[in-house]
């Protein structure tokens, strides 16, 4: 088995046989288990919880979202590009750990809150967690380590956040029903912490000079390079300066943002919409847990399809069949069109994130990176939050979610449009 490193054993690993084990593997591991845990089981596990506040709590739909929403306004934004020029400057390892550290210690503290600001603040505390912890250091970590192979090794990453997905609805479910959701989301928290600080500290490094290696396991810098033009001949990295001044760089932040924002909307509020149409909570939680299931598909899928194809390409495709899907929920009462959405929903939502920063750095090199993606990371954050507190709303008004999938089915396939205007050829920036 190949070595995990330590300070001593740098120049052992750069000299070890090329039929050896890349590193960049472990680096897919770590990111995998990020993923898992700070981002699959938080983002699609708190739904679980959602009942069990509105009732012991007493908070609204929109309450129930709006801390999120909240903790992206006041933490998620600002530190989110400061995040960015972190990662850029001294590597995603220290970045991420301290994103685990805040994760666990709100999850452990929501465990003892009694009023609305209790949740507020907590929540705020995780989503800056998230920001650290989550997509923008991994995003990097693989884009560093892979070029050739990058859209493969996204893929397995982001498996980990499908899989967190798939497991997190029946570990909430069985740790609610057994110790009550205050002990919960305190074990939750532990769990978080205990698995991902020793993989922080044993197993992540930030870039593949750390180990005097190259990406991909190429055998020198030079041969990287190669590797790099023969993906992306027109490829050269540029500074976030002229990458904002470009046309593909508003696309990708525009079409992103309100994609992931019908996702958040959907993923929020969808074992709450499944008990208003009749559904127990026991077969509205199998349709979410079978919505996240489909997802692995996609994800393992479209990390080979994005290697072969155009990425903007394979991205606008499922953006738009996500986004077209959503208006099945129109059919919320026939089995048969729910377990249709379900699975091509759920589908098409595999290639959500991962997609965002493989055309990111085909359009602009990855020599600030960290820094691009934090700014597209910190827009669709706003649709990801800011979606379920607009459905939230939307039902407290109506009570009825119709109008809110409408809204997020049509600006989802404009956004799908806004990601096939793109480019395929480096975009210059204008004066």
């Amino acid at each position: 088995m190949f070595p995990l490193p330590t300070g001593g054993q740098q120049r052992f690993v750069s000299t070890i046989p090329s039929n050896r084990l890349f590193y960049g593997w472990w680096i897919v591991v770590a990111a995998f288990l990020n993923l898992f845990f700070a981002v699959g089981i938080i983002f699609y596990g708190f739904p679980v919880f959602y009942p069990a506040l509105a009732e012991s709590l007493g908070f609204t739909r929109a309450q129930l979202t709006q801390g999120f929403l909240l903790g992206f306004l006041v933490a998620g934004l600002p530190f989110g590009l400061v995040a960015g020029t972190v990662i850029d400057r001294i590597g995603a390892r220290w970045v991420i750990l301290t994103g685990v550290g805040l994760i666990g210690m709100s999850l452990m503290l929501m465990g003892s809150m009694t009023k609305l600001w209790h949740y507020e603040l907590l929540c705020i505390v995780e989503v800056l967690g998230y920001v650290l912890a989550g997509p923008i250091g991994n995003q990097v970590l693989v884009a560093r380590w892979f070029q050739a192979r990058r859209g493969r090794a996204m893929g397995y990453v982001y498996l980990g956040l499908g899989l967190g997905g798939v497991v997190s609805p029946l570990l909430c479910n069985s740790l609610i029903r057994n110790f009550g959701w205050r002990h919960a989301l305190e074990l939750i928290g532990l769990l978080v912490v205990a698995v991902l600080v020793p993989v922080g500290i044993f197993v992540t490094r930030s870039s593949p000079g750390d180990l005097g290696l190259a990406p991909d396991g190429a055998a020198s810098g030079a041969a990287a390079s190669s590797i790099a033009q023969q993906s992306n001949p027109a490829l050269q990295s540029i500074d976030i300066r002229s990458a904002a001044r470009t046309t593909n760089f508003w696309l990708i932040l525009a079409g992103s943002t309100v994609v992931i924002g019908a996702v958040g909307a959907v993923i929020q509020h969808f074992i709450l919409f499944l008990k208003d149409a009749g559904y127990s909570a026991s077969i509205a939680s199998r349709f979410f847990t079978a919505l996240l299931v489909a997802s692995l598909g996609g994800r393992v899928l479209v990390g080979y399809v994005a290697d072969r194809f155009r990425k903007k390409d394979v991205m606008a495709l499922f953006y738009a069949v996500l986004s077209a899907s959503v208006l099945l929920l129109n059919f919320v009462h026939s089995p048969g069109a729910v377990w249709a959405f379900v699975l091509v929903f759920g589908f098409s939502m595999g290639a959500d994130y991962m997609l965002i920063p493989l055309v990111t750095a085909e359009c602009f090199g990855t020599a600030s990176l960290g820094k691009l993606l934090a700014i597209i990371i910190m827009g669709y954050s706003l649709g990801q939050w800011g979606a379920p507190w607009i459905a939230g709303r939307i039902f407290d008004a109506r009570h009825t979610y119709e109008l809110a999938w409408n809204i997020f089915a049509v600006a989802g396939l404009l956004g799908g449009a806004a990601i096939f205007a793109i480019s395929p050829k480096l975009d210059r920036p204008s004066a």
